[in-house]
């Protein structure tokens, strides 16, 4: 194993085996084992030799200066000697080959985007190419064969070597050390030279923004970062794919330390955006009181795993209990002091399961306004163990004044009047408030009873809009503008546009895969219903599409008659 320390080979004897350090190669040595990853990517460029030549092979060039032969890991993924540069260039290949399925800067005109796509590619390749360089910074020290520590800060690893001119050189591991994705940051500019940073800087410099924020793992609430779910998705399915090829060339390793970034971001995603997340609502999933910041669970764990699906991350577990191991693991949640994982709390009087945030920064920091703590706390015992203001002593019973005895008894009439009416009002209702009262009764009173259940081939933006927007049909009606119709759930393009998502891109998208009902069988998807009292223009998802219905109590046939858009 390569850890850069001594390691004991225990024994009798006690022998021990000294750490050979790594060899100080040329930068070219270093690419030549990845010259077939290097040709791939040259092809999903999609340019000719002088053009790759110039835009990409110089980053492939410094970031392998910059990082060398350096593991990814210790002892988990890519954790052999130039683990860290081949994490990278297969991340910023299959981020590159993600950007073929997706339209940049939608909103800007044909000749507009034909000049910002070479940018956004090259921004895209860049950000998988330095998406884990924070380790070096946090993880690792280098020393030489002297003990002169490389000041990772300041310049490349390669350059720094040269002119100590080393010929091996050691690393250590830092103990319990911190992932900090921001460090990435200072990387950057040794990696891409600042000419090349200025030539993706254009208009409103959302290419170099989404860059950053990618690489320093800064979550932008009020843009979609698409560069960023490239990158996201190319790096779990790389780390996914070189776990289960090192389970079979060396044992077993250690599984699931990449997915505490996916959850946490997932949580602050649905924290940031979703109805049900919003801190302290009735039937919500986020209660932060005096003792703390818990999260209802599993239900919580269902809505998490729904927006990763949606992303199309690979390696992502689908059981809840794997979910909490990870969260406990990293030290996300905490468990209570006798060792149970999962904690009563009472928002109201009826007790809910949930777990606990080891601190609510962890969700509430990029919340604005900042969410308050209940004035009390979540859990019934600590309630009672503050609760310590003696009860106000009990009112003196008021005696009922006394009727004289010549006064005449009230008269039992009145009440048997009464029942009668309400009797006479119930029937007058008909078996529908029955039946409807009846159906209430049975709905679970804090499970969200409507998800979207979409193919997987789904544009991952398109079913990201449309589960937010069938969500909203567990709220209230009057907070809602998605509702159902005989042939199925009437959404508003409207749902599509406030979340980013232009309106052809989502009825073509939803059409490709067999999601729409079609008012008739030649016309458009489209159709205009009356929305809270506003004729709207919308689509109509198929009920077979929606967890929740009964898609027998829907029409299947087009319906000839509604008006078409």
């Amino acid at each position: 194993m390569v850890s850069g320390v001594v390691a004991s080979m225990g024994g009798a004897a006690g022998f021990a085996s000294a750490d050979p350090g790594f060899e100080v190669l040329p930068v070219e040595a270093l690419l030549g084992p990845h010259e077939a990853l290097l040709g791939r990517i040259k092809l999903c460029y999609g340019a000719d030799r002088a053009t790759f030549e110039r835009d990409l092979m110089p980053l492939a060039r410094s970031y392998a200066a910059f990082v060398h032969l350096l593991p990814a890991t210790p002892d988990n993924y890519f954790k052999t000697p130039g683990g860290l540069l081949r994490l990278g260039m297969e991340t910023a290949f299959f981020a590159l080959q993600g950007t073929d399925a997706h339209i940049f800067s939608g909103k800007a005109t044909i000749s507009a985007r034909r000049e910002l796509e070479p940018r956004w590619r090259i921004a895209t390749f860049v950000g998988g190419l330095c998406c884990e360089v924070h380790r070096v910074l946090s993880h690792l020290i280098v020393t030489t064969p002297e003990g002169d520590e490389w000041p990772s800060f300041l310049i490349p690893l390669f350059d720094w070597l040269q002119q100590h001119r080393a010929l091996r050189y050691f690393i250590r591991w830092r103990p319990r050390a911190s992932e900090v994705r921001g460090l990435g940051l200072y990387a950057l500019p040794m990696i891409v030279p600042p000419p090349v940073l200025e030539a993706l800087r254009h208009d409103d410099g959302a290419i170099v923004r989404q860059l950053f924020a990618s690489v320093g793992g800064v979550p932008q609430y009020r843009e979609h970062n698409v560069l960023d779910d490239l990158v996201r998705r190319s790096l779990a399915l790389v780390i996914d794919r070189n776990l289960l090829a090192s389970a079979e060339r060396y044992g077993s390793p250690q599984y699931g330390s990449h997915l505490e970034r996916y959850l946490v971001d997932a949580m602050r995603r649905l924290a940031a955006s979703h109805s049900a997340w919003t801190v302290n609502r009735d039937k919500g999933r986020l209660w932060f009181g005096q003792d703390g910041l818990f999260l209802i669970w599993p239900a919580a764990a269902q809505d998490m795993l729904a927006m990763l699906e949606a992303d199309q991350l690979a390696g992502i577990p689908k059981a809840p209990d794997t979910l909490l191991d990870v969260l406990l693991d990293a030290g996300v949640l905490v468990v209570q002091a006798d060792g149970s994982r999962t904690w009563q709390v009472f928002p109201s009087d009826a007790p809910l399961e949930a777990v606990k945030l080891s601190a609510p920064a962890i969700l509430l920091a990029g919340i604005d306004p900042a969410p308050v703590a209940l004035a009390r706390p979540m859990q019934r015992h600590e309630r009672e163990a503050i609760a310590q203001v003696p009860a106000p002593p009990p009112k003196p019973k008021r005696e009922a004044p006394k009727r004289p005895e010549s006064a005449p008894a009230p008269s039992p009439q009145l009440s048997l009047i009464e029942v009668d009416a309400a009797d006479a009002a119930v029937q007058a209702a008909g078996p529908e408030l029955s039946a409807h009262a009846a159906a209430l009764s049975e709905v679970p009173v804090d499970v969200r009873t409507f998800r979207l259940r979409a193919p997987m081939r789904l544009n991952p933006a398109v079913r990201q809009a449309l589960h937010e927007a069938i969500d909203t049909l567990n709220d209230p009606p009057a907070a809602t503008a998605v509702f159902t119709v005989p042939e199925g759930i009437f959404v508003p393009l409207t749902e599509f546009e406030r979340r980013s998502i232009q309106p052809a891109v989502a009825v073509r998208s939803l059409s490709d895969v067999g999601m729409l009902h079609k008012p008739s069988h030649a016309g458009p998807p489209t159709l205009s219903r009356d929305a809270q009292g506003v004729m709207t223009i919308g689509v109509v998802i198929l009920a077979v599409h929606v967890e929740g219905l009964d898609p027998e109590a829907f029409s299947s046939e087009p319906d000839t008659t509604a008006p078409r858009a």
